[in-house]
């Protein structure tokens, strides 16, 4: 396996993949049209660019890069199916509606941010620490805590599982992972063969979330302070330390078959068969066409793996 760097995201009936500065947006319209969009991506440093190629630093900016985008692409992918109401709208309302829609984005990333320290970062905090009379250790309820925290992530997906719409997500997620396993075992980029590709990637965002649960594990272990307010604060305050050494985790890998890299690497994997399902051959397509707009996956295999 060799890494192409290219990744992507599920959207709503379709596939959103990014390779460098560009990503394109694969849709499967109401009548059964692939559709696909590429537009060039602007990340949120703007002229700091930079910070998104500082070892430990980038992953912060690379996760909110990451949220910014995909609810901008999940947005415009459900914009196919609100198309019949929007054909009797004015350019003015047209123009109101695109300001609502950015403004709503910019919200929902502000909610999304909140909502996830709130329920994954002081929720198990002030669980665990109604364990005190029966756990007087601070390590051991810190350890009880991480659990927790993991066990909040895993029960959270399973609930949204069971929504028809995510289940579609899911069957797309897996045709993302697939298509780029395929490409990056160095095989043609063919129906066939993107659905005999694995569905599970060690660059997924559902690995890099499980370790962010886990290392913060680790962190929380080293730092500790006596006043139940600094443990909060302190906990939210390790949250861009832990996302970077995290990505960092996940892109070693990403690029690395090291058994001992792999073995890290198995605890998110396991969580992904939750996240992705089977993808229809009608899946499987429209990642196709999302993966070529925007990657040579030709020219790749060659340079990779001598194909002709």
């Amino acid at each position: 396996m060799k890494s192409s760097n290219i990744g992507g995201q599920a959207v709503l009936e379709g596939i959103m993949m990014k390779n460098r500065d560009r990503y394109a947006v694969a849709v499967r319209k109401p009548d059964g049209e692939i559709f696909v969009q590429t537009e060039e991506f602007h990340s949120v440093t703007g002229r700091y660019k930079k910070l998104t190629t500082i070892p430990f630093v980038r992953g912060v900016f690379n996760f909110i890069d990451s949220m910014v985008l995909g609810i901008k692409t999940l947005t415009f992918s459900a914009s196919f199916y609100e198309e019949e109401e929007e054909k009797n709208f004015s350019e003015a309302e047209q123009k109101k509606k695109e300001k609502q829609e950015s403004l709503l984005m910019a919200g929902t990333v502000a909610f999304s941010i909140v909502a996830a320290v709130a329920i994954f970062m002081v929720l198990p905090y002030f669980l665990s620490s109604l364990m005190k009379p029966v756990v007087p250790s601070y390590h051991l309820r810190t350890v009880i805590e991480g659990f927790v925290r993991i066990g909040i992530f895993i029960i959270y997906i399973l609930l949204i599982s069971r929504m028809k719409d995510i289940q579609r997500t899911f069957m797309y997620h897996g045709a993302e992972h697939k298509c780029i396993n395929c490409i990056e075992h160095g095989l043609p980029l063919t129906v066939e063969n993107v659905r005999n590709s694995s569905r599970q990637h060690k660059r997924c965002g559902t690995s890099f979330l499980f370790f962010v649960l886990a290392i913060s594990i680790i962190l929380l272990l080293l730092i500790r302070v006596e006043s139940p307010l600094m443990r909060v604060v302190v906990r939210i305050a390790l949250l861009p330390v832990i996302a970077g050494v995290s990505y960092e985790v996940l892109k070693l890998a990403g690029n690395s078959d090291n058994p001992f890299v792999n073995l890290l690497s198995k605890p998110g994997m396991a969580i992904q068969k939750m996240t992705t399902s089977e993808p229809d051959d009608g899946m499987i397509e429209v990642a196709i066409q999302a993966v070529e707009a925007v990657f040579d996956w030709r020219a790749y295999e060659r340079d990779n793996f001598h194909t002709s």
